[in-house]
């Protein structure tokens, strides 16, 4: 498509500041990263006759698309060869003053039939707040623009990542996932005072919390699903659990069978990794027919218990009887989110010998949006 010949700056209505322009095209839709103010615009002329753009609508939002229309006169549609949108992530008013700023982004996409669909994982990310306002504009003899006053500003919150891009995600951990070893026992650390909770006012019982915010950022689990997270990987020497642990010196064991058989249902939840070269798989279990099973046979990707390259539970047939084998990854650190009450009498807790490792802890880590092994080609 041609790509509209536009001054130094484009004025906005909410970037007021001044800036170098930067241009990538996008789907018949030219985008401007750019600041700029008014005072210093060339190339635009305001036109009274343009329409300001009415009743602005956002639908079919997506982690990295969203589609606009807005209400137009007719007698004017004919004159107007372009529109101006003004994009912009939200601020936050807790957010760190002293870190570099978004650029706001401006979209200059030749005049089409609306709704018109916006879409760029380089400027939209999952589950963010942004701010949008529109112009239209009329391309002259000379080059030059005229343009009506910007709208009003409307406000809307992009998706979380949808069953394909969880996909995507999937098919990159299955890749370094690595061989299976045997495993026994889910475990569970934290401090002592959380098991003395458990025993004295939660009913000797262990209690679903919310997701924390640990992850990718699309993540559609985070800050939603409910559950209790568990460890199973072992030592590749001693084939038993760690002594070590990032979340407390005291631990929880369980029977693998107790939480994993049959009549669960294992899902794939995220991979991620935190600056490090550890790479994490969240994985959920639910009991079939619970509310978490409800919640997540909607928003994830179910795997075959049996098959997989994460967490596997067999019969064995050789010992009989109905005897189950567990197997769970080698080369990633599974987080396993089990989504019902666990009861402590189902299985023992005690200290464990080694050291609470904090600087390895995963509470509301931030994902590496760098790392090619670990990332989509969608917002981070």
């Amino acid at each position: 498509m041609e790509v509209p010949r536009l001054g130094h700056n484009l004025p906005s209505p909410m970037s007021p500041c001044d800036g170098m322009v930067k241009n990538l095209s996008l789907d018949g839709i030219q985008l401007c990263e750019r600041e700029g103010n008014k005072s210093q615009d060339s190339g635009i002329v305001e036109m009274e006759e343009l329409p300001v753009p009415q009743n602005i609508k956002i639908s079919n939002i997506t982690c990295d698309s969203f589609k606009i229309c807005w209400d137009m006169e007719p007698r004017v549609k004919e004159r107007i060869t372009h529109y101006f949108i003004d994009l912009n992530k939200k601020e936050n008013k807790n957010s760190n003053k002293f870190k570099h700023k978004d650029v706001p982004t401006k979209l200059v996409a030749k005049a089409v039939p609306l709704p018109m669909t916006v879409r760029g994982h380089w400027f939209l990310s999952p589950r963010t707040e942004y701010t949008v306002a529109v112009q239209t504009a009329s391309k002259q003899t000379d080059g030059d623009y005229a343009v009506s006053e910007w709208s009003e500003i409307i406000e809307f919150t992009t998706a979380d990542y949808s069953t394909v891009h969880l996909t995507q995600l999937l098919e990159k951990a299955e890749v370094i996932a690595g061989r299976m070893l045997r495993f026994s026992v889910f475990y569970r650390n934290q401090n002592k005072e959380y098991f003395d909770q458990a025993r004295e006012v939660n009913g000797n019982r262990m209690l679903p919390a919310v997701k924390d915010n640990s992850g990718s950022h699309g993540s559609p689990i985070s800050g939603k699903l409910e559950g209790l997270y568990f460890s199973c990987n072992t030592e590749f020497n001693t084939g038993k659990p760690p002594q070590d642990s990032p979340y407390g010196r005291t631990r929880f064991e369980i029977q693998a069978e107790t939480l994993f058989n049959p009549k669960t249902n294992l899902y794939f939840g995220d991979f991620y990794c935190m600056y490090t070269a550890y790479h994490y798989v969240i994985l959920v279990l639910a009991p079939q027919g619970s509310p978490g099973d409800d919640f997540c046979k909607a928003r994830l990707q179910a795997l075959d218990v049996t098959n997989n390259h994460f967490l596997t539970c067999t019969v064995d047939e050789e010992a009989g009887a109905g005897a189950l084998v567990f197997r769970h990854a080698q080369d990633v650190i599974l987080e396993v989110i089990y989504t019902e009450p666990v009861d402590l009498a189902l299985g023992t807790v005690a200290e464990i010998s080694g050291h609470q490792l904090m600087s390895l802890s995963t509470v509301n880590a931030k994902k590496d949006p760098s790392c090619k092994t670990c990332n989509i080609s969608v917002g981070r």
